[in-house]
């Protein structure tokens, strides 16, 4: 049993058993309630290895399609094999690692990169994951059978199982036992608790804690030399611009610690020569109504974009995945109609080559999240 199954059902159980005398025995009184057992089950979803907590179901590679080409292919392209938003799903994998299920490109350092399915060693993963949380802008929202069928679509995308194959609760061992990279997988180093996997009880670590003559302050011991810094090309767009991790700008100086220590701001990079006054007037865009004049409830719209996921992909004033509420606003200043169509309908190009799905909010929403973009995307 996972750790999360039996931290739930520790939690179920206390629930059962105190939910009588819950106000009297808890230890914090008036504060929350115990779960109910319906809550409970929301949340004891997750899907081990051995499928324990695989719900029963199935879903064919044709479905599969369908839904992977109105909820899935935005982000990862048709065939698994876009890297315009996430890593490529699809590619990497021969007939030779399905029949031994060892990968071999991931030993070797030509091939360009990494793949889902060349990484992944079970099936219970992909399914686990994508009815967690997939699709990116409506976690939770796929059925059983959609499950099922996106998972054997994909599985399907990489050779593992064939165009005509059903997916279900009986057949997805066998299935497992096709995984390219099932043997690429090691359970000794603690970190499953228990042996149902063939893990190792004792911990690969036994280090103890630094707790007297701890430096203040760690010591750099080398810096990359400037002459190097910027040799490969500006790491700050080399990257995608999604995930936690994003290249620094070396076309800028490297700021040393003496120097954030005092205060240094990061250089700037150089101001481009003044333009005549006569063209930053033409240049300048006219500036976006006042919500207020408008009629517009700032509140109202926010909230919408947060129930519809807007805010996924972007924030009022600065870019995440797609531009900044307020760069649209300055941008489409006035065009409720515009704004609204185009959050229904979705698209790509305007803003870059990253797409934006089409919206399944109600015409109402549009509008009212339209009207608020054309009005300046106030707060």
């Amino acid at each position: 049993m996972s750790r999360f199954r039996k931290a739930v059902l520790a939690t179920a159980l206390l629930a059962v058993a105190g939910f009588a005398s819950a106000q009297t025995a808890s230890p914090y009184p008036g504060v929350g309630r115990a779960a109910t057992p319906k809550e409970i089950a929301a949340w004891d979803i997750d899907v081990r290895p051995d499928f324990k907590g695989l719900p029963a179901g199935s879903g064919t590679v044709a479905k599969g399609q369908d839904v992977w080409e109105s909820k899935c292919s935005h982000c990862h392209g048709i065939f698994g094999e876009s890297g315009e938003v996430f890593s490529p799903l699809v590619g990497g994998v021969t007939p030779e690692d399905i029949k031994n299920g060892r990968v071999a490109n991931l030993i070797n350092p030509a091939y360009p990169g990494r793949t889902t399915l060349m990484k992944v060693p079970t099936v219970s993963t992909l399914w686990d994951y994508i009815n967690r949380a997939m699709p990116w802008t409506a976690p939770k929202s796929l059925t059983t059978e959609e499950v099922y069928a996106v998972t054997a679509f994909l599985l399907n995308l990489g050779g593992i199982v064939p165009d005509n194959f059903t997916l279900s609760d009986k057949n997805i061992r066998e299935v497992q036992e096709r995984m390219p990279n099932r043997n690429g997988m090691t359970t000794k180093h603690s970190m499953w608790p228990g042996n149902e996997f063939g893990g190792a009880k004792k911990s690969d670590t036994s280090n103890v804690a630094c707790m007297k003559d701890c430096a203040p302050e760690p010591k750099v011991a080398s810096f990359l030399p400037d002459f190097a810094r910027n040799a490969h090309g500006n790491l700050a767009e080399q990257n995608r611009p999604v995930g936690a991790q994003h290249g620094v700008d070396t076309t800028r100086p490297e700021v040393k610690r003496t120097e954030v220590k005092q205060g240094v701001a990061d250089p700037a990079p150089a101001a481009a020569p003044a333009a005549p006054a006569a063209v930053v007037a033409q240049a300048k865009p006219a500036a976006a109504p006042k919500a207020e004049a408008a009629g517009v409830d700032n509140k109202a719209a926010l909230a919408l974009t947060q129930k519809n996921n807007c805010t996924a992909c972007h924030a009022i004033d600065k870019k995440i995945l797609g531009p900044s509420f307020m760069d649209i606003a300055k941008k489409h200043a006035g065009k409720v109609d515009y704004l609204a169509g185009k959050i229904k309908s979705g698209g790509s190009g305007v803003w870059g080559p990253i797409p934006m799905p089409a919206q399944a909010l109600s015409e109402a929403e549009a509008k009212t999240i339209g009207a608020w973009l054309a009005a300046g995307a106030g707060k």
